[in-house]
């Protein structure tokens, strides 16, 4: 997908087309989530502090993420790749591989299905995509990168060198920071260089199963099948405060919030978790995580916020000034096939059952329809520093 976060506020907000815009908050330390292609052209681009973006672009236009909508949206796009072939894997919200062999006979040949699927997409959606058509997924990717945006590039099979190797080595997967300048001290620069240099070479630079890979992917080679569902490993969410936090009971709340938001996307993914984990980020950058694994699995806020609570309580920081926090909840199993042990008293299954309920709230009224009581505070005072007009009904339990 082009921009998706972006492309997404624009279907409400029309008269901003082809004008540069910033998806983020703006708060002090908020990033950019997303930006059109007008605001990329002055150097704003997505995970960028906010401040420096503005700099960059001072007559963007910047926009808060809306929770929810690009969820639905990625949902709305991922039943039209699956309408295609049932061989989708998605990579994110916004990205997906997709093994259409199969379908060629029904739909004609790739580059017809790739134009046919930004069709559909734009037509149901009103959203614009790119599409890269390869013989392998490495490949398929990085022509999807060279066609955006809301493009469509094919690479024949007998065109696949004199595609890739003229590209910078920072194309390859694989190739981060330090492997590019690794690969720049030994006098590489473009892929070509690297498919013509010895594997024992790249190994002594990267080390050996670096280089093996690297070697077969500067030539176009990569036999990885697309695989149609990859369940999550872990679900979570975190939070970067606008102002370092030295407050316990400011930390904590956060801690309810995040473990609420956590518990409603394993509800809403079918999963359940037997370990809970936080994560502490202090104000000069050093971060620990901290993990309990429970006697049974769960989806439930209430536990989730307990055990995280708990293993924030463990640490004992002292007012230390934190930066971050994050709950997490890993080694995920499908919900409906895991048995659940019957408490004599309810227990957790009472609060299961009260936050199913908000959760048929918020599928109705909204997010943040029904919260518990001590985020409804902090919660409007977030509201209030909103543009968002859209108005919200709020029960208090």
């Amino acid at each position: 997908m082009d921009a998706f976060y972006a492309s997404v506020e624009l279907r409400e907000r029309p008269d901003l087309v082809g004008q540069p815009v910033i998806v983020g908050g703006l708060g002090g330390r908020s990033v950019v989530l997303s930006a059109t292609y007008e605001a990329r052209g002055f150097g704003v681009h997505s995970a960028m502090p906010m401040a420096r973006a503005r700099r960059l672009c001072p007559h963007a236009t910047v926009i808060p993420p809306t929770p929810g909508v690009y969820a639905e949206a990625s949902r709305g796009v991922m039943e039209i790749f699956r309408s295609i072939t049932p061989l989708v894997e998605p990579l994110s919200l916004d990205e997906a591989f997709l093994d259409v062999a199969g379908a060629r006979r029904r739909l004609g040949s790739a580059a017809q299905i790739g134009e046919l699927i930004r069709a559909r997409v734009a037509d149901e959606q009103r959203l614009p995509c790119s599409v890269g058509v390869a013989s392998t997924k490495f490949l398929a990717k990085l022509a999807s990168g060279r066609a955006k945006p809301d493009g469509l590039l094919v690479v024949p099979r007998d065109a696949i060198t004199d595609f890739l190797h003229p590209l910078p080595i920072g194309a390859l997967w694989g190739v981060g920071e330090r492997a590019e300048e690794a690969l720049t001290r030994i006098g590489l620069r473009t892929i070509g260089d690297i498919a013509h240099t010895p594997e024992a070479t790249l190994a002594r630079a990267l080390g050996p199963a670096a280089g093996a890979a690297l070697a077969a992917l500067a030539w176009g080679r990569d036999d990885r099948a697309v695989v149609p569902h990859e369940p999550d490993r872990s679900i979570g969410a975190e939070e970067t405060f606008a102002r370092d936090i030295d407050d316990p009971v400011v930390v904590r709340r956060e801690l309810l919030r995040l473990s609420e938001r956590t518990a409603a996307r394993l509800r809403a993914a079918g999963q359940v978790g037997r370990t809970v984990s936080i994560k502490v980020r202090f104000a000069d950058f050093t971060t620990i995580t901290r993990s309990k694994t429970l006697a049974e699995p769960t989806d439930v806020a209430r536990i989730v916020y307990d055990t995280a609570r708990m293993l924030y309580d463990a640490l004992r920081l002292d007012r230390a000034r934190l930066r971050l926090v994050g709950v997490r909840v890993e080694g995920l199993s499908e919900a409906d096939r895991t048995p659940r042990q019957l408490a004599m008293d309810g227990g957790g299954e009472d609060w299961r059952a009260a936050e199913l309920a908000a959760d048929q709230a918020a599928a109705r009224f909204g997010p943040g329809a029904v919260r518990p009581a001590t985020l409804v505070d902090r919660e409007q005072r977030d509201r209030d520093r909103r543009t968002s007009s859209r108005d919200e009904n709020t029960t208090v339990w």
